[in-house]
């Protein structure tokens, strides 16, 4: 038996960081919404109780440093399986790039088990699973568009934003989200206008979308690196309608509501990243 399953990114339409909690994370209200790049992930059972994780990228390591592993042991402890998967990762999604790529192999690992095992689980139930093992891991159990509070781990369904294109470019480096973190003062950053986005979501206003896109950890990631800021300020001169950093970055997106100039801005970006994307919104929830 063997199950595939889409692993797509994430980008962040909004992300706001109110304060430090006592447990030592942030409290956060981020709007985000899914695209159509994707790791492809599949699993086919093992006789024994192994669990093995495969991949053509230098960048995937196969123990538990992966996020995938560990939503096949979590689900394998938690729902106490003797069976073992096989899990192998096709990777798409840039690596420490503020789209979620580890989240997203992990969430679908655990949609993927679930189904291969025999388990039954809810979404729901998967979701709660997945916050032990990353904040973005809950929204990627869902996909689709959505809020999400606490850590990450409260999800709360939004309406997909109107299609158009998303032009995402990574500049040859990696951002610890970690560090990002660290170094944020809550008080002092920039705090977007989450009610806001999400009242464009709810009137489908692709305008109004555009001009509530923030990011309170873009400040922190544009001062360590300059690169940021100058992929931003070519996409808006080739026209992006709205240009953001997602998650802690370093990728930067470009929300183009007409194709001519989203091609112009991935033609432009061709040179100076190599890692450039000209991809759809998905918007739309996965489903048992």
């Amino acid at each position: 038996m063997e199950i595939l399953e889409k692993a797509p990114a994430k980008i962040n339409l909004s992300l706001d960081v109110l304060h430090k909690r006592k447990d030592g994370f942030h409290e956060v209200e981020m709007v985000m919404t899914t695209v159509d790049l994707a790791d492809r992930i599949e699993l086919s059972r093992l006789r024994s109780g192994a669990i093995r994780v495969e991949s053509e990228s230098r960048f995937v390591p196969n123990d538990e440093r992966n996020l995938a592993y560990r939503a096949a042991k979590l689900m394998k402890d938690h729902y106490k399986i003797n069976k073992g998967v096989r899990i192998f990762i096709e990777k798409n999604i840039p690596v420490a790039a503020g789209l979620a790529g580890g989240s997203s192999d992990a969430a679908a690992v655990l949609r993927g088990v679930n189904k291969i095992w025999g388990i039954n689980a809810s979404l729901h139930e998967l979701a709660e699973l997945g916050a032990k093992i990353g904040s973005d891991v809950s929204f990627c159990v869902y996909g689709g568009t959505a809020l999400a509070k606490g850590r990450g781990e409260q999800i709360f369904e939004l309406p997909s934003p109107p299609p158009c294109w998303v032009v995402l470019a990574k500049p040859t480096l990696g951002v610890s989200t970690q560090t990002i973190y660290q170094k944020l003062d809550a008080k002092t950053a920039f705090h977007p206008n989450t009610n806001g986005m999400m009242e464009a979501l709810k009137q489908g206003d692709f305008d109004a979308i555009c001009a509530h896109v923030g990011n309170a950890l873009e400040g922190v990631t544009t001062k360590l690196h300059p690169e940021v800021n100058q992929i931003k300020e070519q996409m808006r001169q080739a026209g992006a309608d709205a240009v953001l950093m997602s998650g802690s970055g370093p990728t930067v997106f470009a929300l183009v509501g007409q194709d001519a100039r989203a091609q112009r801005i991935y033609n432009s970006l061709k040179g100076f990243c190599t890692e450039v994307y000209m991809v759809r919104m998905l918007g739309n929830r996965e489903i048992i």
